[in-house]
């Protein structure tokens, strides 16, 4: 394995983790936002104010989400176990 085939790993990896991951965490920087927007106009300051509407929404972007999730986490798993003999052998 040379240096390029390991840079290429490591961007691939690093690429499909925040594709993962970007559904659930936008939609937890955008309720936060909305719930701290809302809290600071009405001066509600209570933790579990903003806490619970963001895990629900979260988990319900996650339910949402999760067939594609999988499906692009196993599209580059298998892609990955495919070519490891590319890989090692350098060919």
């Amino acid at each position: 394995m040379d240096a390029q085939s390991a840079v290429d790993l490591a961007r691939e990896a690093l690429t499909t983790a925040l594709v993962v991951g970007a559904p659930v965490l936008l939609v937890g920087v955008v309720v936060g936002l909305l719930i701290g927007l809302l809290q600071a106009l009405t001066q509600v300051q209570d933790q579990t104010v903003s806490f619970v509407p963001k895990i629900v929404t979260m988990a319900l972007t996650l339910v949402i989400c999760l067939p594609w999730l999988i499906q692009r986490m196993v599209a580059y798993s298998e892609d990955l176990i495919t070519n490891i003999p590319r890989l090692i052998l350098g060919g």
